[in-house]
């Protein structure tokens, strides 16, 4: 019953952004033999009973009774063992580094969480005196670097709180980090929080100090020029970065907290002109590039291997901007001083979080952006997955734009959080392609791989072909290719132009791009026209190092494409006769599957995995290459 207690005030905290961003802080609950501490890697917002790992624990305690080493990492690395030994054989996982604290405190549940409205406090100048004020009861703990030496330094600071008062605190203040809360029951933490932000929040009242960051749009011109340059110039020389550009806000000047340091780094490049120089003086200067770039009243710009790690980092980063406007309240921001900072920045135990939080396998596309027109079903759906499924960040661009976000909604509940985002377009028409290509450059910085998968068809016998209808095969599946590749490549080109990989725009044709197809010439002559396209942007692109090539799939009989019961391409050829003999739909499937030499039609995964080569083959473009098991052969 008590974990399920401590896993429900866990899931309560841990998914309130007031409380808990990129799933921080940690929880626990003892008996009186055991510790149960939320591991490392595991957001709060998602934890359950099973999650906890369960301690010695005597075990624990053997830390605060053990001479340490005196330098940093020998002493890290003897805590690292005893905790380990500390966790009981029937658990597993790595406890957050912080149960020895929790185990100083004799509280049944503890919660450490750092809300912004806390740290407000916590990271002013005059943060212990207003705090004796605000929170008489509690205890303040200067900064001290976290694990070891923090637990140790904070159990000699509760026993000497016990033998003043009487009893131990419920309420621990660290400067720099935040807040631990201890209590025996559910209603109990419920309410100490409560009273911790109402305190907070009408002294913040009192002062006039606003809570929250002002609102604003970023400079769609700058995003545009800069985010694809960025991309390279933050990244680490053999990947591009994801880099997402939000509303320009007054970013933190220097670094506040361990979480603000772990996830956005000490610093950020903050200047009116930003450029490679800029960006090679800022590594010089620290040590690494930098995760968050603000150019003044124009974006702010924040950077990761992921673009669920770009949105962590620009979640802590507006962190950071709200604790230091929070922190004048209280004197002004306290910025942490390098020798602080510098542990921080070389922790082992955040090494590890990171590793943990990244998960398994990389796969071939990791780190690519891909946008896959027509993605929101069918054989659209099928090659975003694939792509998804080797790494690759999706965007699902379809003119139905709740088709789109529910087959992205299906692609991040397979392959993670934020690897997939639906975008709205018209493929026929320029301002919607314009817009597509807008939203993904802001979201991820720029496109590796665009796959121009959207397209129509209409068949019929053409003596009675309507125009209408041809104009509209034509519209899409020809001008509407040439409308992406001419937006696309803009992005491609200034992205390249800054060094890096080749970029790849691959068009989805058709077999019938390559022989012709009784009683469907508006379609075939749409296929047949954008493979001159590929081989032309092929030559065009090279100096832009953009690869362009055709995929030209065999039939994907299982698609909507064939088999919708009302317009798919079954009932059509059955209605039109253009299969001698067909009495029924069923007959007309077995005379197009008995045309395929492999005796199949094609699948989505076929056309993804010839897709990828495209994009590992740096010595090919301009080609039209068959996936058709057989049907098409080249000479």
């Amino acid at each position: 019953m008590s974990l399920t207690i401590i896993a429900e005030l866990s899931r309560l905290y841990g998914a309130d952004p007031r409380f808990v961003l990129a799933g921080g802080g940690n929880t626990s609950y003892k008996d009186d033999r055991n510790l149960y501490i939320k591991p490392s890697g595991v957001a709060l917002a998602d934890i359950t009973e099973k999650d906890f790992v369960k301690m010695d624990r005597s075990r624990i305690r053997e830390l605060f009774t053990i001479v340490p080493p005196v330098e940093a990492n020998e002493r890290e690395a003897l805590v690292k063992r005893v905790m380990e030994m500390a966790v009981c054989p029937d658990s597993s996982g790595r406890p957050s580094v912080e149960a020895p604290l929790h185990e100083a405190m004799d509280a049944t549940f503890v919660v450490h969480l750092h809300p912004a409205l806390v740290n407000g406090m916590t990271c002013g100048r005059e943060g212990k005196g207003k705090c004796s004020e605000l929170f008489p009861d509690s205890l303040w703990i200067e900064y001290i670097d976290p694990g070891y030496s923090l637990a140790v330094h904070v159990q000699k600071e509760i026993a000497k709180f016990a033998a003043k008062h009487g009893r131990q605190p419920e309420i621990i203040f660290i400067q720099n980090h935040g807040v631990f809360v201890g209590a025996d029951n559910s209603d109990g933490m419920k309410r100490t929080y409560a009273h911790i932000m109402y305190k907070l929040m009408s002294y913040y009242d009192e002062k006039n100090v606003k809570i929250g960051l002002e609102k604003g749009m970023a400079d769609a011109k700058t995003v545009m020029e800069l985010s694809p340059k960025l991309r390279t110039w933050l990244g680490d020389g053999s990947s591009r970065m994801i880099v997402k550009s939000s509303v320009p806000l007054k970013i933190a000047d220097g670094p506040l907290t361990p979480d603000h340091i772990v996830y956005a780094k000490s610093f950020a490049l903050i200047s009116d002109k930003v450029d490679s120089a800029s960006v090679a003086k800022f590594a010089e200067q620290r040590g690494y590039r930098p995760l968050v770039v603000s150019v003044p009243g124009k974006a702010v710009f924040t950077a990761a291997k992921s673009l669920k790690d770009a949105n962590t980092v620009e979640l802590l980063a507006r962190d950071a901007a709200l604790v230091q406007q929070l922190a004048h309240a209280f004197g002004g921001p306290n910025y942490l001083p390098e020798k602080s900072y510098k542990f921080i920045e070389n922790w082992e135990v955040e090494s590890y979080r990171k590793k943990v939080s990244a998960g398994g396998g990389l796969g071939r596309l990791h780190g690519k952006v891909a946008v896959v027109t027509g993605a929101a079903q069918g054989f659209g759906l099928g090659i975003a997955e694939g792509l998804a499924a080797e790494g690759a960040i999706v965007a699902i661009a379809d003119i139905n734009l709740a088709g789109a976000q529910k087959a992205a909604d299906e692609i991040c509940a397979k392959f993670g959080r934020d690897r997939a985002f639906a975008a709205e377009v018209n493929i026929a028409k320029e301002e919607s392609v314009s817009g597509m290509v807008s939203k993904v450059v802001e979201l991820c910085g720029g496109i590796d791989l665009f796959v121009a998968n959207a397209g129509v068809l209409k068949a019929g016998p053409v003596k009675t072909f309507a125009k209408k209808d041809w104009d509209f095969v034509t519209e899409i599946n020809y001008t509407g290719y040439f409308v992406c590749v001419k937006y696309v490549s803009q992005i491609m080109s200034a992205q390249n132009s800054e060094g890096g990989d080749w970029t790849d725009i691959v068009q989805i044709n058709s077999k019938s791009g390559l022989e012709g197809s009784s009683r469907n010439a508006a379609y075939a002559g749409s296929k047949f026209g954008t493979v001159g396209l590929t081989q032309s942007f092929a030559l065009e692109l090279l100096e832009d190092k953009i690869k362009v090539n055709s995929v030209c799939p065999g039939n994907y009989f299982e698609g909507p494409l064939w088999s919708d019961p009302k317009n798919g391409l079954f009932v059509q050829y059955l209605n039109s006769g253009k299969v001698a003999g067909a009495k029924s739909i069923e007959d007309v499937k077995k005379f197009y599957e008995n045309k395929v030499p492999m005796g199949r039609g094609c699948y989505p995964a076929d056309v993804a995995r010839a897709i990828i080569y495209c994009v590992e083959q740096k010595y090919e473009t301009g080609q039209a290459i068959p996936v058709a098991g057989g049907q098409v052969m080249l000479n």
